[in-house]
């Protein structure tokens, strides 16, 4: 997953400890290899090799993510979309120099974004043209965070903590009962917190433009590209969201960072505690009473 990742687990045994981590590390490996784009071997690779051709058949776990994608590209009125991924043709933001692609490399690689257009069931999954893709990247790392979570939880443990690449996933209170602090990092400032999230139970995730970005002539372009216009999004430096699960955490700061000037009033409609970073610093923030599970705090 290209990240550094983080388990921490509390037992009275060392021994039962590390089995669990095992079982939960080979899960978590097993949701890489399934989804992951750059695997030759993956559903992904098969799915998107198809394109234009006949259905592939997948099993419930896919088409669970896929009920949930549908969802997200609802509620983010189509700028989270699984077929964007396309985009990455014309915003390449490994290259250097940097480059801003032109409005016809934008316009060819949107030819091909349509979640609408994508022909799925419980049992197939099919892209109607050649060159579309499916990409699971933005939700199968948190939904691996909580499958890490459940299946620690379901073998006894029940203080600990998961984190893959800064998505994080809590395991009841800490054993003394106290909460976790989760520190929200500063998008501008390297090695320092804006905030911190003290949370009992749930998943705290970010999204931010500090994670894959160039500039140029003063602008920041980042990797969060809105699927309807195939341009990057500026509003917010970071949005962070706590939930009681990662899957939800991650794709609603994802869903924020795309909405811009419209995610904390759709933040608010889901009840979710926030901090949002605006491009020019200033935080908006949902902090939640001290009773409400989980309180967000600014530094």
């Amino acid at each position: 997953m290209a990240a550094d990742h983080e388990l921490k687990l509390w037992s009275d045994e060392r021994a039962r400890a590390d089995r669990v981590a095992r079982v939960a590390i080979a899960d978590v490996l097993r949701i890489e290899a399934k989804f992951s784009r750059y695997r030759d071997d993956s559903v992904t690779s098969a799915i998107n090799r198809a394109a234009g051709g006949a259905p592939v058949a997948i099993d419930g776990e896919t088409a669970a993510l896929l009920r949930y994608a549908e969802r997200c590209h609802r509620l983010s009125g189509g700028r989270f979309d699984l077929t964007s991924g396309v985009l990455r043709r014309a915003w390449d933001f490994r290259r250097r120099p940097p480059l801003i692609p032109t409005d016809a490399e934008v316009a060819a690689a949107r030819e091909l974004i349509g979640w609408e257009r994508v022909e799925w069931d419980d049992a197939h999954v099919r892209l109607p043209e050649r060159g579309m893709e499916l990409d699971f990247g933005g939700v199968g790392k948190e939904y691996a965070a909580d499958r890490a979570a459940t299946i620690c939880a379901d073998h006894g443990i029940a203080h600990g903590l998961v984190n893959l690449g800064g998505d994080v996933r809590i395991i009841g209170a800490q054993p003394d009962g106290s909460a976790w602090r989760v520190g929200i990092r500063h998008p501008r400032r390297d090695d320092a917190v804006i905030g911190t999230v003290e949370v009992r139970a749930g998943a705290v995730t970010t999204s931010g433009d500090y994670e894959r970005y160039f500039e140029i002539g003063g602008r920041r372009y980042c990797h969060l590209l809105d699927a309807r216009t195939g341009h990057p999004v500026s509003h917010w430096q970071s949005a962070t969201v706590v939930a009681p699960l990662a899957i939800l955490a991650g794709t609603f700061a994802t869903i924020a960072m795309l909405l811009e000037g419209q995610a904390d009033a759709f933040l608010a409609r889901q009840r979710l505690r926030y901090l949002l970073v605006r491009a020019d610093g200033e935080v908006a923030c949902d902090a939640g009473p001290p009773d409400a599970g989980a309180t967000v705090v600014v530094e």
